[in-house]
């Protein structure tokens, strides 16, 4: 019996797979763009359990519809090759993922941490489950439980999730323990630049983050467009929209224009300085061009409402056939938060304020319930009141 990078016990057959596991918990956990290696190196390893399992993982990641069948074979092949008990809840938390029961895998998940507390993957996918449902205490409770000392990844998840928590002291000290011990690790970066920008220190975090951007290579696309974005934001707040919309062009879209979170990034920034008052030209169509290609994408309703709004801008008639979707999507979510939220957020991008007024201040109570961080979520807020403004 090996064990891996982080002291976790693994069922491996040679060194290979062994170095392959390590690389993918090291690159996953550094959101380094790499980590898509693993896919690869099941393909190399099909009787291991645990490279079969972060294939599928990765997969079920893409946030897409297509995710679930692309994530199937090699869940398959994890289950054929399961010897440990860690391998099995891990298998059976994807299997219940994949067949769409997010909140059930988010509990298996914090029950593998319990487990297994060195399971640093684990903790993650639980934290990102909860978080796409708005549950922060969930997400805090799977950091405290994990036990990895002096680990920046570890101490960069606990930061982020205090921030959630409304604890901004409490994340600041885990964010800059996590850089004492890695300058370079980007989610305490981005966990250190929310708690700038909801204390209002906006030159700090603009001169922070400058200092860090040098070291945004080899990240994947979410987290370079991600901490970039973040940038915009404190530009935006310091009253230089030009500056924020340089930031959109040159790293904000472009990097992987066919993924949700750059995708939602690109519609989040691009509003953003339209409310503020500067004009963007024809950049949504471009957007607009990769949503729509996206079909009727209901994988999370946090990025649905911000594809439909994407849509919208750009005049697309998809953003009626999506909306037409949520409406009848199953879910007590989808139909007292996503369907108002998405309605008004359509109506502002189409000029009917008093239908967005409306409709947006029907679901407000709710938005924390469909994910998102405060910073993300922010948008709806500013749509809202824009549109209370122009409708009165």
């Amino acid at each position: 019996m090996a064990l891996d990078i982080l002291g976790n016990s693994l069922t491996a057959a040679d060194k290979a797979e062994v170095q392959a596991v390590d690389a993918f918990v090291a690159d996953f956990l550094a959101y380094e763009a790499r980590a898509s290696d693993v896919i690869g190196a099941a393909g190399r390893h099909p009787a291991s359990a645990m490279l079969n399992a972060y294939a599928g993982l990765l997969w079920l990641l893409l946030e897409a519809p297509a995710g679930p069948a692309l994530a199937e074979p090699f869940l398959a092949l994890a289950r054929s090759a399961v010897t440990s008990e860690r391998e099995r809840q891990w298998v059976e938390a994807l299997a219940v993922w994949r067949e769409g029961d997010a909140a059930e895998a988010q509990r298996r998940f914090e029950a593998i941490v319990a487990a297994f507390p060195r399971d640093l993957p684990a903790a993650k996918v639980s934290q990102y489950l909860s978080f796409n449902v708005g549950d922060a205490a969930a997400m805090l409770r799977v950091a405290q439980a994990a036990v990895a000392p002096d680990n920046p990844r570890l101490l960069a998840m606990l930061a982020f999730a205090h921030e959630e928590s409304h604890q901004l002291a409490e994340a600041e000290t885990a964010a800059r323990r996590a850089l004492a011990l890695e300058p370079s690790e980007p989610w305490a970066q981005h966990a250190l630049a929310h708690v700038m920008l909801s204390e209002g220190r906006i030159e700090e975090g603009l001169a922070f983050l400058a200092d860090h951007c040098g070291g945004w290579v080899g990240l994947n696309s979410f987290m370079v467009t991600h901490l970039w974005w973040h940038q915009a934001l404190f530009e935006l707040e310091r009253g230089r929209p030009a500056a924020a919309l340089a930031i959109w062009d040159r790293h904000v879209w472009g990097v992987d224009k066919s993924y949700s979170q750059d995708q939602v990034g690109a519609v989040s920034l691009l509003a953003r300085i339209e409310l503020v008052g500067l004009p963007v030209g024809d950049r949504w169509r471009d957007v607009a061009d990769h949503v729509a290609a996206r079909g009727i994408d209901l994988t999370l309703p946090f990025l649905t409402a911000q594809y439909i709004y994407g849509l919208a801008r750009s005049d697309r008639p998809e953003a009626d056939t999506l909306l037409a979707a949520v409406r009848v999507a199953p879910g007590e979510d989808w139909r007292a938060v996503a369907t108002p939220l998405c309605e008004g957020l359509l109506a502002h991008a189409r000029g009917d304020f008093q239908t967005a007024r409306t409709a947006l201040d029907a679901s407000r109570e709710g938005w924390v319930r469909i994910g998102g961080s405060h910073a993300q979520r922010d948008l709806f807020a500013r749509v809202w009141r824009d549109a209370e403004r122009r409708a009165a």
